[in-house]
């Protein structure tokens, strides 16, 4: 499934989030994967943050990745970043945005 999400970064923290995401540890990249997601792309327009993510299923995913230490520590490293925080545990999984149009 591909999942679309809509994020805000403050935009006095727009030079630390991009470094950060430079050095997104191995161990959170291995557990995304091991959760069932294929990629995710982040694109960044000024302060908006467009996420598209593949996945076999994205509330599972969350799930799985709520309970681990790194990707705890990694959501509170991004609070700090974010204006508009999503919800990455298994609540948030709705918060993908709706598909409008798609090319046949």
């Amino acid at each position: 499934m591909r999942v679309a999400l809509h994020t805000k970064v403050r935009a006095d923290r727009i030079d630390a989030y991009d470094a950060a995401h430079r050095e997104v540890p191995a161990e959170l990249t291995s557990a995304i994967r091991a959760a069932g997601a294929s990629s995710w792309t982040i694109w960044r327009s000024g302060t908006d943050l467009f996420h598209l993510l593949e996945c076999e299923d994205y509330g599972r995913m969350l799930a799985e990745l709520a309970k681990l230490p790194v990707n705890i520590a990694w959501q509170a490293r991004m609070a700090e970043f974010l204006d508009v925080v999503h919800d990455y545990s298994a609540d948030g999984s709705q918060a993908g945005l709706p598909v409008v149009w798609e090319l046949p």
